[in-house]
């Protein structure tokens, strides 16, 4: 039997499985969740067009505080994913649009490329889970889910390092194969995280999880979106340089 787990912290086994429904039309469904995940994506592209196009980084730290505040209340207070869900996708926007401006100046077309890579990395991979080429078997979810965790922590330790030392682990930054390669594996690790979100998203269905989580659902899948774009932007910054 398939590990019920992904390697998105909004997503374990009994994410979907809190509360029962009354009735048929309360029932979450896959394609509740991909138009809430569509919509969540518009309005995120959209604060980020703002920023971007007029060049402002002022929201990035409040995007990401308050993005990051508004993931918390939702993880621990599931049935508000309809009215939090689509403000984490604005703060979140509002922070990517920063970002993407301070690459942009960098590399001249560096946020478009990671835009098409990332869409593209997304559309393969569902299309390679719902025609059976790529299958989460127990390996599977075991190795992505131990891999995030290994990435995860990395980051924390490097966190407290920089704020120890005021700079990051050499091998964030280094331009060498070493850097590339790091940043490649995470790279592949968190979309394969896609991988594992649509499949908890898939079984959830199944077993008739609550309405309120098809936002639940979205919000996992815009949060690795998030994360693969990021990790995009930097693989890109290295082979750049």
């Amino acid at each position: 039997m398939i590990s019920y787990r992904s390697g998105n912290p909004a997503l374990t086994k009994n994410t979907f499985n809190n509360s029962s429904v009354d009735h048929a039309d309360n029932v979450m469904t896959l394609d509740g969740t991909v138009n809430k995940t569509a919509l969540s994506l518009l309005i995120l592209m959209g604060c980020a067009f703002y920023t971007f196009t007029n060049n402002n980084t002022n929201f990035i730290w409040m995007g990401i505080i308050a993005g990051t505040i508004l993931a918390l209340a939702t993880i621990f207070k599931k049935d508000w994913a309809p009215y939090t869900v689509p403000f984490y996708a604005a703060f979140e926007g509002l922070a990517l649009g920063g970002i993407s401006t301070i690459y942009a100046h960098m590399y001249t077309g560096i946020v478009q490329q990671a835009i098409f890579l990332t869409f593209g990395i997304f559309l393969a991979l569902l299309f390679a889970y719902k025609t059976g080429i790529i299958r989460p078997t127990q390996n599977f979810v075991l190795m992505v889910f131990a891999a995030t965790l290994g990435i995860i922590l990395t980051y924390f330790f490097n966190f407290i390092f920089s704020l120890i030392t005021g700079s990051s682990f050499s091998i964030f930054t280094d331009t060498g194969w070493m850097g590339i390669g790091l940043s490649l594996f995470i790279v592949a690790i968190a979309a394969l995280n896609l991988v594992l979100d649509f499949d908890i998203i898939e079984q959830s269905e199944e077993q008739g999880a609550p309405k309120h989580m098809e936002w639940f659902g979205a919000m996992a899948l815009v949060a690795t979106l998030i994360w693969l774009y990021i990790e995009i932007l930097r693989l890109l910054m290295k082979l750049r340089r």
